[in-house]
């Protein structure tokens, strides 16, 4: 029965009338763990443009701040995905849809996350992914995995979620770029001529 529940909600997910978007001047960074996407965001940030930051390692910090530890805030994997995702419905609620603005990941990234951790999907994300939209989705190719404090994932995770971003993006219908392996400030130029 569970499995015929969330099948039937990443159809419906998988499905999302495009009509139902309104059309907005955002751009999507992302990619799978250590790609490089906070990178690309702060260079993009110091050329003049509005950026946002990543969810995920702002939540940890917030939650580091209330003196629970990290291995503690992962242990808890529904608490901590749902934690980002309102962190991200609340950002991308106050963004006006003209504003030319890079996302630091978005919505959809939480439904790859999702995916990975074989989480059910639930009405909060369902809903958020309805009315999501962007102009364009970069997606960034892997660069060699650099642990720290918040990115716990090993190479065989990386490339699985990497994945499932690209898979979630597609079925979404946004258009897709993907970035390569490039220096950094030329990944921005990349970036830039693309959108």
């Amino acid at each position: 029965m569970k499995k015929l529940f969330i099948k039937k909600m990443e159809a419906l997910v998988d499905n999302i009338s495009n009509n139902l978007r309104r059309r907005t001047n955002w751009y999507v960074i992302t990619g799978g763990p250590s790609s490089g996407k906070t990178t690309t965001v702060n260079l993009l940030k110091e050329r003049g443009y509005i950026t946002t930051f990543e969810h995920a390692r702002h939540y940890l910090d917030t939650q580091r701040l209330k003196g629970r530890t990290i291995e503690d805030v992962r242990k808890q994997q529904r608490e901590f995905q749902l934690g980002v995702l309102n962190m991200q419905i609340e950002q991308e609620g106050q963004i006006s849809p003209e504003v030319q603005v890079f996302l630091d990941r978005a919505i959809p990234d939480a439904l790859a996350y999702y995916r990975f951790l074989n989480l059910v999907v639930d009405e909060k994300l369902t809903a958020a992914l309805r009315t999501v939209s962007y102009k364009k989705v970069f997606i960034l190719d892997r660069l060699p995995l650099v642990k720290d404090y918040a990115r716990t994932e090993d190479e065989v995770a990386q490339k699985k979620i990497h994945t499932l971003l690209v898979e979630v993006y597609e079925s979404l219908g946004f258009p897709i770029v993907r970035v390569p392996v490039l220096p950094p400030e030329e990944r921005v130029d990349f970036i830039l001529k693309n959108i």
